[in-house]
């Protein structure tokens, strides 16, 4: 993969204004508009100072719908995609509309290249082209794609899939926890490379944490070497048993090269290399907590966790005397307990952003699948936490008599938190 910062690779000067907008449209609308070649287009992020868009990410592509080419736009917002086709001068003015737009980052694909365009801190604008082939597909069909198809081997030496590729029906759950996880995983990591905040032309280290039986981390290392990833992958889990199976798996896929398992708990694990994705799906109560403070240690760029039970804050509010007029939150056991998850979950938030991450809590998958369907997506900006910042969290915590794991993990004092120093000092 070509580095952004390969001049051979780049088109243009960064420019900023009416003539950084210019540029823009002079290459980005043609290729969105082209209902030939145009594959896929994709726009996030925002650019700094003003205002987000109204939904986070947009994607474009052409379906064809009763013998008429349209041009689809999916939006997403936190908690859905909304879909809409439109052809014709609608096309033209909903491409005009989408461009006016203040997202930070636009990749587009076509037939023939790859486009990156970024925004940089200060405005200025920065276009990549890179020479590439693929095709395109126009298939109505297509808005139901899966990103790991039901066919893929790993998920066939999971267990997941039977030999005939067909997703068995007691697995139905788990395919669909971590598929959707990795929708989350593309294009937050896409994000992140076209900010800048991930570097290219070198291998791409990812970790997850607490990786039990390793269906994210191999779905994971599938879904970004597809892509064209180079990735390093290593999955960190204290089950020896676990290690040996998942070993095992890797090895009849032939991927023992680039994914590897360590024994260790989370918080003892040891790397070698900076990670610049940490994942980590459904680690038990307060292990969600100790895989985001290693992320944090560790300078993560993205990091991607999705919480299960939390027993801690559930087991502090039980002795506590609720803020006038919440009385009523915690006197009912079953109440206590979902407000518990999210009051943990809120917390967590504003820990990770008062340490240099923005931060976003989203509905990953639906309830039928799991009931723990939050995730936690965290971008590391370096961004100072502001008094208003401190404040709330103060007040919240105040309020509520609780003192979270992840705070007394990040936020106490260097010579009394609880972590131990094994791993933490990591080579670049």
């Amino acid at each position: 993969m070509q580095s952004d910062a390969d001049p051979d690779r780049s088109s243009g000067e960064p420019a900023t204004g009416s003539g950084a907008e210019s540029g823009m449209r002079d290459v980005i609308r043609p290729a969105l508009l082209d209902r030939g070649t145009l594959v896929r287009a994709v726009a996030s992020g925002r650019r700094r100072g003003l205002e987000p868009p109204h939904y986070q990410r947009v994607e474009l592509r052409y379906v064809d719908l009763k013998d008429v080419r349209h041009l689809q736009i999916t939006e997403y917002d936190e908690r859905q995609a909304h879909t809409r086709n439109v052809a014709g001068p609608e096309a033209d003015k909903a491409v005009d509309e989408l461009l006016d737009l203040p997202y930070g980052t636009w990749h587009v694909e076509t037939t023939t290249e790859t486009l990156r365009l970024r925004y940089t801190k200060k405005g200025k604008e920065l276009l990549h082209r890179q020479a590439e082939s693929r095709e395109q597909a126009t298939s109505h069909d297509r808005m139901k794609q899966r990103v790991l198809e039901p066919g893929a081997p790993f998920l066939i030496e999971l267990g997941i899939s039977d030999h005939h590729g067909r997703v068995k029906p007691s697995r139905q759950a788990k395919y669909k926890q971590v598929e959707e996880f990795c929708k989350q995983l593309a294009p937050a990591l896409d994000e992140a490379i076209s900010a800048g905040r991930i570097a290219t032309g070198r291998p791409l280290q990812v970790v997850d944490l607490g990786c039990g039986n390793a269906y994210l981390t191999l779905a994971a290392y599938h879904l970004l070497t597809s892509a064209g990833h180079d990735v390093r992958m290593t999955g960190i889990d204290h089950n020896p048993a676990a290690r040996k199976r998942n070993t095992r798996v890797v090895t009849a896929l032939g991927w023992q090269e680039h994914l590897r398992f360590v024994d260790a708990t989370i918080q003892d694990a040891e790397l070698d290399v900076r990670p610049d994705v940490v994942l980590a799906l459904h680690a038990c109560d307060t292990a969600t907590d100790d895989a985001l403070a290693r992320a944090v240690r560790w300078e993560a760029p993205l990091v991607l966790a999705a919480p299960c039970c939390h027993h801690d804050i559930q087991k502090q509010l039980k002795g506590v005397t609720p803020p006038a007029p919440y009385a009523l939150m915690t006197r009912y056991g079953i109440v206590r307990e979902r407000f518990a998850d999210v009051l943990t979950d809120t917390l967590r938030a504003a820990v990770l952003r008062q340490v240099g991450y923005r931060v976003e809590v989203v509905q990953f998958v639906d309830s039928q699948h799991t009931p723990r369907n939050l995730l936690l997506r965290a971008a590391r900006t370096g961004a100072h936490p502001t008094p208003d910042l401190h404040a709330e969290y103060e007040s919240l915590t105040t309020a509520w008599h609780v003192n979270p794991r992840l705070a007394q993990l990040l936020l106490a004092p260097p010579d009394s938190h609880s972590v131990g120093g094994a791993g933490v000092e990591v080579g670049s």
